[in-house]
């Protein structure tokens, strides 16, 4: 899609999208779902605010926890949606039964051999996201048959490829896939959401900055260390997914703020594997809220985030974006 295309659908208040249409929201911005960090009441504040909310689904709950969620989430009388993984759903099957049951207006199934669950959801009249690391995952997943497609870059917080940034995929996405694309990674304001929609994206899909909310369910301690850190301030690896036996494939390794367990570990993945006192040392930190050991999972925009507000501050400040846009109006 061309820039003239996104300004000619452009309204008074924002540009207007597939995204904005299709779930009749104000802001062409999704919040991520991250697991562990947004749970209903972040996904219900995101879309009262004129985006579209989103909550992760942690392997080890119950399928009661997303209803209860879901719950939470619908409150706002907006869209919201729903974040599954795909290598954890054959384990939990009552998690994709619990989100049938719901019926968000959006789901995300990614990261492991999520095709077999596009159709169940689309048929329940839940629009279908996955998130895709390269192109060829991109040209994947149309066939696949999903609605929507995020082209998440390696400067992404949390799980994901690290192969290719999020521009050059965004630029190769585009020109290789007709269904609709949103963009990931690196974006965390509205520079970076008037960006992505210039290059023909339909919205932006972001996670890092919302970290520092309060509606999150992280500690003061966690948001303190995500507002303190700087854009260099990430690494990216599986120490903390080994160190807890976490099933996720391989290729998706996990960005977050570099600290000094991420250091002693990182390149001897293997011996961290065989080391079960390593594992108790992470539990541990993560109870006592010790971030030189515990992990705050958060991408390369991290330093863009330099205050606590609320989740409707933080799409307020998107919403800039068609400003920027307008920018080209007077060319």
């Amino acid at each position: 899609m061309t820039l003239i295309r996104v300004l000619e659908r452009r309204s008074k208040a924002v540009p207007r999208t597939w995204l904005t249409d299709r779930f009749g929201i104000d802001v062409p911005l999704v919040g991520a779902p991250m697991a562990g960090v947004s749970d209903g009441r972040l996904a219900a504040a995101v879309s009262a605010a004129g985006a579209l909310g989103m909550f992760g689904v942690p392997p080890a709950v119950p399928p009661s926890w997303i209803i209860e969620q879901a719950a939470v989430a619908a409150g706002s009388g907006r869209p919201y949606g729903i974040g599954l993984m795909a290598w954890a759903l054959p384990d939990t099957p009552g998690h994709l039964d619990a989100v049938l049951a719901a019926k968000p207006s959006l789901v995300s199934v990614s990261f492991g051999d999520y095709a077999r669950y596009v159709e169940p959801l689309r048929q329940a009249g839940i629009a279908v996201a996955t998130q895709a690391g390269t192109t060829d995952e991109a040209r994947a997943a149309e066939q696949a048959g999903v609605d929507v497609i995020v082209a998440r870059g390696g400067e992404g917080g949390g799980h994901g490829r690290d192969d290719v940034a999020t521009l050059p995929l965004l630029q190769g996405v585009l020109d290789a896939v007709a269904v609709p694309v949103l963009a990931a990674g690196g974006i965390a304001t509205a520079r970076g959401l008037a960006a992505v929609l210039a290059a023909g994206a339909e919205g932006a899909w972001v996670g890092t900055a919302f970290l520092a909310c309060a509606e999150t369910t992280t500690s003061q301690a966690a948001r303190q260390r995500v507002i303190d850190a700087d854009e260099t301030g990430t690494a990216y690896g599986r120490v903390f997914d080994v160190a807890q036996r976490l099933a996720w494939p391989p290729e998706y390794g996990g960005r977050a703020l570099r600290n000094a367990f991420f250091d002693r570990w990182h390149g001897r993945e293997t011996a961290l594997a065989a080391d079960e006192a390593a594992g108790a040392e992470l539990e541990a930190a993560r109870r006592e809220g010790d971030f030189d050991t515990a992990y705050v999972y958060a991408g390369q925009a991290v330093g863009l985030v330099r205050g606590q507000r609320m989740a409707a501050d933080v799409v307020r400040g998107f919403a800039a974006a068609d400003e920027l846009l307008g920018r080209f109006d007077k060319a």
